[in-house]
């Protein structure tokens, strides 16, 4: 059916005869998160079922103004004893009978049609268009015009949803004449008042996290008693939380007279490791007269039967138990050589494209969850720059990163030139694409340089350059993560011919190049490798069939920019390799003293800073308690003896 007019009456008139369905109410700008935007359409008759309808949202503005950018069919929907239905987000009271997530409808200005046609009709990027077209809103939240987008949805008004000076807390309502006027939200009711007044139920319950084996009530409330028996079911199911997870009574009776009742739910705490789960308290359908006030309750299941790795954390590091898997002579063309001649033959081995495999960014994700796994618990990641750990389950997927960890490139995308290059859809490790020196597509996907970060940590990061006035961390961070990213830094550099690390701070602008080099050297020396960076190591090689090779060497980097630039590289003179020297540093971390044992003849200890200076040094023999009187962060403890050095890292609180 063609759109013949755009203000149609909310009353049952003639004029109302053009379109069986019109918008009726829009929320799109919602305080701080966006989180209960919603639209309401209105039929002419009750109960009008929806089958054939679509909507369809449209940018205003921008390379892709004038194209749609979400599309939501409306089969299996049937309007309410009022003409009503509404779709949005979760969290908008009464719940939206299809939802979408937050932050999924633009403030505009931007406009959303109704058509008469299927989601296949409308891919994204398709031109707005009159054809097929019921109604049509063009809005927004400031005074910036969109004529073009009027012209293709053939509207003459605007509407601004900020017009009363509001901010984010109104909505966008169609008057009995046509107009539009913008007041309080007043979803799932007629915007005058009138109608139907349905009796609300709410789920209350604490949803806090529990443990396995804890106990929980749930209640329900309706807004007003019942005037007879009700009876509804509700379901817990979620993901892999199922009726075995659980006992209690999923029935729920409010009898007449009464508008409460509340169950009890048990979890059950089995010996299985399941990983840490969401459970999620759903109504059942509803007897006619009622609707929901909230929906989707979840709460998160912390599994207790999680395993632990034999290594510590990069908090608490370990050495030496946990090993180079890399293969026999992986390394051996490297021997005797130097300059640029060992730079190019390490880059023949770590993007040799007979050997090596690219990923896509999705396959990452499940990497991550592996390689960065929190050693002292299989259910969680650990997040690098913030020093702790996440709940694996806390993965962003919305526009909101507060709370959850996302994926951190530390060679930024924008800096890289690979930026959205490969798909977000992971594939799985035997699906991988050929790959060499020139695929800088492939830098998008390369867990080498990817870790899992704290969403709005890594936000804070941005595309900044490391060291200097760059990124050093969040304020009192102890920088056990330096170190890693100074070998990601450089394998990034040898990995691919377009990246290069150079001195100085430089513009955040720059593509190909990523500083500061001066400041990663140090943190390549006061960070060392440690247990949890070489499991990691060993596990992307499983997939990418590449290692980091400054993981398996960190001294490689001097021979290349450091140091040692110009002498002959020989795997057996590296002397950063923290297995060579059975010496043990206790307690790690300490407060203010700490002994070295394990060393049976004259030795010197030295200790440096996150930068690199020098803040104590002492000689010694035998088991020695030191006092070095130094502020809480990360040291590189050095230890000399017959012209051999090791290190270790130590943590002072």
């Amino acid at each position: 059916m063609l759109k013949k007019i755009l203000c149609y009456l909310l009353v049952l008139s003639t004029s109302m005869i053009e379109a069986q369905v019109i918008i009726n109410e829009f929320d799109s700008d919602n305080p701080s998160s966006d989180d209960k935007e919603f639209i309401e359409l209105k039929s002419v008759t009750p109960n009008f079922p929806l089958n054939g309808y679509v909507l369809v949202f449209f940018n205003g503005t921008g390379s892709l103004a004038d194209k749609s950018y979400f599309t939501l069919s409306l089969n299996g929907l049937t309007t309410d004893a009022n003409g009503l239905v509404l779709v949005g987000n979760n969290l908008v009271s009464p719940v939206p009978e299809r939802i979408f997530t937050n932050s999924t409808i633009q403030n505009g200005p931007d406009g959303v049609g109704l058509y008469l046609g299927s989601t296949s009709d409308f891919p994204n990027n398709t031109t707005a268009t009159t054809l097929n077209l019921i109604d049509a809103l063009v809005h927004s939240n400031n005074t910036t015009q969109v004529p073009s987008l009027q012209a293709l949805l053939g509207v003459t008004t605007q509407v601004n949803e900020n017009a009363n000076g509001s901010g984010t807390t109104q909505s966008i309502q169609r008057k009995s004449d046509g107009s539009w006027e913008v007041k309080a939200p007043t979803p799932g009711m007629n915007n005058d008042g009138s109608g139907f007044v349905y009796n609300g139920i709410t789920i209350t319950t604490n949803t806090n996290h529990k443990n396995e084996g804890d106990s929980f009530s749930i209640t329900f409330t309706s807004d007003s008693v019942v005037t007879s028996d009700l009876n509804f079911s509700f379901s817990l199911n979620n993901g892999g939380f199922g009726t075995a997870d659980f006992t209690g009574n999923t029935n729920v009776f409010i009898p007449t007279g009464s508008n409460t009742f509340t169950t009890t739910i048990t979890l059950v705490d089995d010996t299985l490791d399941e990983g840490d789960e969401v459970l999620k308290i759903k109504f059942g359908s509803l007897p006619s007269g009622y609707n929901r006030r909230n929906d989707n309750i979840e709460i998160r299941v912390v599994d207790n039967d999680f395993t632990t790795l034999p290594f510590g954390t990069p908090l608490n590091p370990t050495y030496g138990n946990v090993t180079s898997t890399a293969p026999a002579g992986y390394y051996d063309a490297l021997e005797g050589l130097s300059g640029a001649a060992l730079k190019q033959a390490l880059q023949n081995i770590i993007a040799n494209p007979a050997v090596v495999r690219a990923h896509s960014y999705g396959d990452v994700t499940d990497i991550l969850k592996v390689a960065d796994q929190n050693p002292l618990n299989s259910n969680q990641v650990w997040l690098m720059y913030v020093e702790t750990p996440r709940a694996k389950l806390d993965f962003q997927t919305t526009s909101s990163n507060v709370g959850f960890w996302n994926r951190e490139h530390i060679y930024p995308q924008s800096r890289g030139g690979f930026a959205n290059a490969t798909g977000d859809i992971p594939d799985g490790i035997n699906v991988w694409s050929p790959t060499s020196a020139d695929d800088i597509a492939a830098g998008h996907g390369d867990a080498h340089h990817i870790r899992a970060e704290d969403g709005p940590e890594n936000t804070s990061r941005s595309n900044r350059d490391y060291g200097l006035t760059g990124y050093n961390g969040p304020p009192g961070n102890l920088g056990s993560w330096k170190g890693d990213v100074a070998r990601s830094v450089f394998y990034m550099a040898v990995r691919y011919n377009a990246l290069s690390v150079v001195n100085g701070d430089i513009p955040d602008t720059t593509v190909g190049q990523l500083g500061d080099l001066a400041s990663l050297l140090t943190w390549n020396q006061t960070d060392p490798r440690d247990d949890f960076e070489m499991n990691r190591n060993n596990y992307i090689y499983t997939w990418q069939y590449n290692r980091n090779p400054f993981i398996d060497y960190p001294s490689l980097a001097d021979y290349i920019w450091g140091d040692n630039v110009g002498q002959a590289w020989y795997a057996s003179l590296s002397t950063n390799d923290n297995v060579a020297l059975a010496f043990r540093i206790y307690p790690n971390p300490t407060a203010e003293r700490f002994t070295v044992y394990g060393i049976d003849s004259e030795a010197r200890m030295e200790m440096f800073n996150s930068i690199g200076m020098k803040v104590f040094e002492q000689k010694f023999e035998g088991e020695t308690t030191f006092e070095p009187n130094v502020s809480s962060g990360i040291y590189l403890v050095k230890i000399t003896r017959n012209n051999q050095t090791f290190a270790k890292k130590l943590i002072v609180k």
